[in-house]
């Protein structure tokens, strides 16, 4: 399937309530978009498969959805940084946002490299794809200690205060995640929940409270991947 093929395809599927549903109910505002819902983009993307070449077209087409597209064709191994420097600035809300950040950059060698340095970023959706990429790399890293994830602590305890919608979400976000990745985790993350509790700042307040809710939960659904102990 060419690039035209796939975009005549996404104009076949043009809604333009759809449009509108998704700014109303989700909060998902796009330039140049059709109207088209993430299940169905997820269909398509099956159908053609990983395909770094078209991925690129689709990008540059300017498309919403078929930006969207990209995101699930290109191989995660073949990320570059000039690549997720070109796509993070281009991003306009938390869909597309998550959508990269956890299909490519949390599977990409550049993940931690990634977060360590977005998350200082001012920009809202550059600043959320670094949480978003926290909290996928913790589901995508099966392997690493407790020590690589004990360093993301501080980072969300700083950026805690940021009372934007989409930034705070996501470092809640991150830390519920990191919290679920195995018991240890656990203690941890609402050790470092309690201490943002301590802060001043209405958006502090609601990261450590939604998280503490969730973490604390006596059936929380939890991971069991690699630890040093329990402690």
């Amino acid at each position: 399937m060419t690039c035209d093929e796939i975009i005549e395809r996404l104009y076949h599927l043009k809604d333009a309530e759809k449009i509108v549903f998704k700014e109303k109910k989700f909060g998902v505002i796009a330039h140049n978009s059709l109207g088209i819902y993430h299940k169905d983009l997820k269909v398509i993307a099956k159908e053609i498969g990983q395909d770094n070449q078209l991925a690129l077209q689709l990008f540059d087409s300017g498309i919403y959805e078929a930006r969207l597209l990209c995101s699930k064709l290109f191989k995660p191994k073949d990320v570059t940084e000039q690549l997720m420097e070109k796509w993070v600035k281009t991003f306009e809300n938390w869909e597309i946002c998550d959508s990269f950040s956890m299909a490519l950059f949390a599977k990409s060698k550049f993940a931690l490299a990634k977060i360590l340095e977005w998350t200082k970023r001012k920009p809202e959706f550059e600043k959320r794809a670094g949480f978003a990429i926290m909290a996928s790399y913790c589901m995508a890293d099966k392997n690493s200690g407790n020590e690589l994830f004990e360093q993301f602590f501080p980072i969300i305890k700083q950026e805690a205060n940021d009372d934007r919608i989409y930034v705070k979400k996501a470092v809640n976000w991150a830390l519920r995640n990191i919290g679920k990745r195995n018991v240890d985790l656990n203690k941890m993350a609402i050790k470092t929940a309690n201490e943002i509790l301590e802060l001043e700042s209405p958006a502090a307040k609601w990261i450590a409270k939604n998280a503490l809710t969730e973490l604390q939960k006596e059936h929380i659904r939890m991971s069991d991947y690699p630890r040093s102990e329990y402690r």
